[in-house]
């Protein structure tokens, strides 16, 4: 049985989400601002499975939260915010959130949002997967550049499994927003530019042998093995 931390501020939404998530048959916690959040994580008791995060909160906002346990955790996060202008939407999965609803979401909707994600992030046995000096480990969800290993979001991680099966073909975004973050392309969605735009970086940084990624315009991204 998976569990869930809820992070918002808004209490009846809180009760009213965490009521629907435990018919379907989760485990839920609460927590009413970031700080409480963090050290629910830090305690290691009843460790989440997936995190929701509000990002409009008092105190620690649900940005900042997520900056500070991404320095230390993997788990998926999907950010709820009544804010949901693109600009903000993009600050969020810059900072390493995986999937993003702008609020008042259905609770259906979110019910398959994490479904998607806890799907995502459960390991499967497989052997490795060697793009030049890029190894997936597709079993244990690490990857490693060089024998460096690269700290990816369990999004990231999908998205570059989806090239790197694919390497040196042009992979679409919609496949890889169905591949990755469980969900359909919608219309101005920026979600998988911004993941291909941390990856890059992360690849950069782990190998200068390390395959990059190109981009297609209006199409979508290949991964590429760098020569000598």
């Amino acid at each position: 049985m998976s569990r869930i931390l809820i992070v918002d501020d808004d209490r009846a939404l809180c009760s009213l989400l965490a009521d629907y998530l435990q018919r379907e048959g989760f485990e839920v916690d609460v927590a009413h601002d970031g700080t409480t959040a963090l050290t629910h994580l830090h305690s290691g008791a009843q460790r989440p499975d997936l995190l929701i995060l509000d990002v409009m909160m008092p105190g620690r906002d649900g940005l900042e939260t997520l900056r500070e346990l991404r320095l230390q955790y993997r788990l998926p996060v999907i950010m709820l915010s009544a804010r949901g202008e693109p600009v903000d939407r993009i600050v969020g999965l810059e900072l390493g959130a995986d999937d993003y609803l702008s609020k008042p979401c259905l609770p259906r909707e979110l019910l398959a949002r994490v479904r998607a994600q806890l799907r995502r992030n459960t390991p499967v046995m497989a052997g490795v997967l060697q793009v030049g000096v890029l190894r997936l480990l597709p079993g244990e969800r690490r990857a490693f550049a060089d024998d460096n290993e690269i700290s990816l979001t369990g999004a990231e991680y999908m998205l570059l499994q989806a090239l790197a099966q694919r390497a040196g073909e042009l992979v679409e975004k919609a496949v890889l927003t169905r591949f990755a973050l469980g969900r359909e392309l919608e219309r101005f969605d920026r979600s998988v530019d911004v993941h291909v735009s941390r990856l890059r970086h992360k690849l950069a940084e782990a190998s200068p042998k390390a395959p990059h990624i190109d981009s297609v315009r209006g199409a979508g991204y290949v991964l590429v093995v760098s020569t000598p």
